[in-house]
């Protein structure tokens, strides 16, 4: 507990409790879109928003949700109406994120590609009392948004028709959750790097898929998941010193491996109580697949059922088996 005597590691490790719980909380929902890598894309948007922060002599984290939030709404209008050449209008709002930093830092005073290496890669441990200020504000924004308008963001992920015909404001909720992500990657960049947060965004999440089967428990492991991995990370990197944004990422995989080969066991061990006459064909195969968290054709369309019963994050009304996330 030696470390905790040490300023610079009781900011760090508050940095990666918060972190933890926000990156997975909005994560879910990405992963749900089938748009898990929209963390990826933003943080290279988000570059620019730093180098300009050293270019004005502002605060890089500000600036940093300022110019993410902009292009996750660019990344959603080209969602809504890029069509067929989405997908080249994308790439380029990425790649001109990255190459706008490298360009941007390069003319600012005193600036060089070395100052956005900390913002690349993470540096927990060079976190100041300002930055601290600046995540627990942003995350406490995040949490608001994900937790607190879950049944609307749940209703959107899974089936936008459906939700735009019970009323809801579609578009209005899309442009939110994205900037929530923008946001969210500002957050976790000075934990685990722009180049990276992405990974702490999906594989939270995606281990939880494995052991849960409803959208509320899988949103509250996979936080938990979140927080295990940050705080396991950042003290990990204190005692071995190794770079706290990999050490995070590796125990996330390394988590969802161990996750990933105890759930196929339960998954099988469930599926034979329930069918004890099963002759382990491919219907076997396939409902096992489902049991382990995947979600197929068939449980997405139980799940849409779920909430077209009334938007339940639980899912249970319309169906007596939990959608999944």
């Amino acid at each position: 507990m030696e470390m905790l005597n040490f300023a610079f590691m009781q900011r760090a490790l508050l940095a990666a409790l918060l972190v933890g719980i926000a990156a997975p909380a909005v994560g879910i929902y990405l992963v749900q879109r089938r748009q898990a890598i929209m963390g990826d894309g933003i943080g290279h948007v988000a570059l620019t928003g730093v180098a300009l922060g050293f270019l004005l002599s502002a605060n890089p984290v500000w600036m940093a949700v300022l110019v993410s939030s902009l292009g996750a709404i660019a990344m959603e209008l080209i969602r809504w109406y890029g069509k067929a050449r989405g997908d080249i209008a994308l790439a380029m709002l990425f790649y001109g994120g990255m190459a706008g930093g490298v360009m941007i830092i390069n003319l600012a005073p005193n600036g060089s590609n070395a100052n956005l290496t900390t913002y690349l890669f993470g540096s927990i441990t060079t976190v100041s009392a300002e930055d601290i200020v600046a995540i627990v504000g942003l995350s406490v924004f995040v949490l608001l948004v994900s937790l607190g308008l879950r049944r609307q963001l749940f209703a959107i992920c899974q089936d936008e028709e459906f939700a735009r015909v019970t009323g809801l404001p579609v578009r209005l909720l899309n442009l939110l959750l994205a900037v929530t992500a923008a946001v969210t990657v500002t957050v976790a960049m000075r934990v685990v790097g722009l180049l990276l947060v992405s990974a702490l965004m999906v594989i939270p999440v995606a281990a939880a898929q494995q052991a849960t089967r409803g959208f509320a428990a899988t949103l509250g492991l996979s936080v938990g998941f979140g927080v295990v991995v940050t705080l396991s990370g950042t003290v990990t990197s204190y005692f071995v010193d190794v770079p706290p944004g990999a050490s995070i990422v590796v125990l996330a995989i390394v988590l969802f491996g161990v996750v990933t080969a105890l759930a196929a066991p339960l998954a099988r061990r469930r599926f034979r109580a329930a069918h004890p006459g099963g002759t382990g064909g491919k219907d076997s195969r396939e409902d096992l697949r489902g049991e382990g968290g995947d979600a197929s054709e068939a449980d997405g369309g139980k799940a849409a059922t779920g909430a077209r019963g009334g938007v339940r994050t639980d899912g249970a009304a319309g169906t007596d088996r939990p959608s999944r996330v």
